[in-house]
């Protein structure tokens, strides 16, 4: 697995749209804070170009990641935002310069289209928090972003929940907004699991939905040669008129509790105020305890 150079003072970070539109009032205490940490940030005119819900027509948004990706000078590359449409520019993105030479890779929810697809590649990427959440994000969530950028090593300690099952497992983490994995399955950016740790996150589901994604996922085998998992935020989830009975944590334990890898419930991780960076693709440790979950990422 490739990962990429630390970043350092005065070094450039290029913001980009992949997805929906975004506006500079939305994410200038974002830029505020990272020219805060020393970094000089570029902003593509396209970011700011609408397209209905879009940040840009396809090929708009293409060009932008492309130019982002093929600019020796740009560091690390930070989408602004989520939403929708980063799996239509995937297959127009050419990543050769970035399988030469990675650079950072940041963003979360629709942004796992490119962490899926990187991982394909060998190269890792970061699943953290986006320029549209800085305002909101609780200083260790911006801590654990900045942290991982200026090569420093990445250590996040956890409450438990009772349905997690102990356990201390290394291995390189892989996974990202459930949505969008269950969304890729059989494409080209389909995730491979075997042997990882699969961390895994949403927001706005109805609960049969997410059953449904994990059956999917089960009967795809993504769980059958699994290490360990990961569950982070599962976020103002939805339920019918006619509850559907459990609650989304259960669901999911409900089809892994047959395997016999450790399991942690409750990470503070996806859409969260407090939503702490995980490094994808890199030999990680995770222990989960009685009393204490912990994740050991050291690059």
């Amino acid at each position: 697995m490739k990962i990429p150079n630390k970043i350092k003072v005065g070094d450039k970070i290029g913001l980009i749209s992949t997805a929906r539109k975004i506006s500079i009032t939305e994410i200038q205490p974002a830029i505020d804070i990272l020219r805060s940490w020393g970094l000089k940030i570029i902003l593509p005119e396209s970011l700011f170009y609408e397209d209905y819900q879009f940040s840009g027509t396809i090929s708009q948004r293409t060009s932008a990641l492309q130019l982002m990706i093929d600019d020796p000078s740009i560091n690390a590359i930070l989408c602004a935002r989520g939403g929708y449409g980063t799996v239509q520019i995937i297959d127009g993105v050419n990543f050769n310069n970035l399988r030469k030479n990675p650079k950072w890779l940041i963003g979360y929810s629709d942004v796992t289209v490119l962490h899926s697809h990187l991982n394909r590649y060998g190269i890792s990427s970061l699943h953290a928090t986006m320029p549209i959440n800085f305002k909101n994000n609780s200083k260790d969530a911006l801590l654990s972003l900045k942290n991982i950028l200026f090569g420093k090593k990445n250590f996040i300690n956890c409450s438990t929940n009772s349905l997690n099952r102990l356990g201390r497992v290394q291995a390189e983490i892989v996974g990202g907004n459930l949505s969008i994995i269950y969304s890729l399955i059989g494409s080209d950016s389909d995730l491979d699991t075997c042997g990882k740790i699969l961390f895994i996150e949403d927001i706005d589901e109805y609960l049969y939905h997410l059953d449904r994604m994990m059956i999917n996922l089960k009967r795809n085998n993504k769980f059958k040669q699994l290490k360990g998992m990961i569950v982070g935020g599962m976020t103002d989830m939805k339920d019918n008129t006619n509850p559907y009975g459990m609650s989304a944590y259960e669901i999911i334990f409900s089809h892994i509790k047959e395997y016999d890898f450790p399991i942690c419930f409750g990470f503070p991780s996806g859409h969260l105020t407090d939503n702490r960076s995980i490094i994808l693709g890199i030999n990680s440790l995770l222990n989960i305890e009685e009393n204490n979950v912990n994740l050991l990422q050291d690059f």
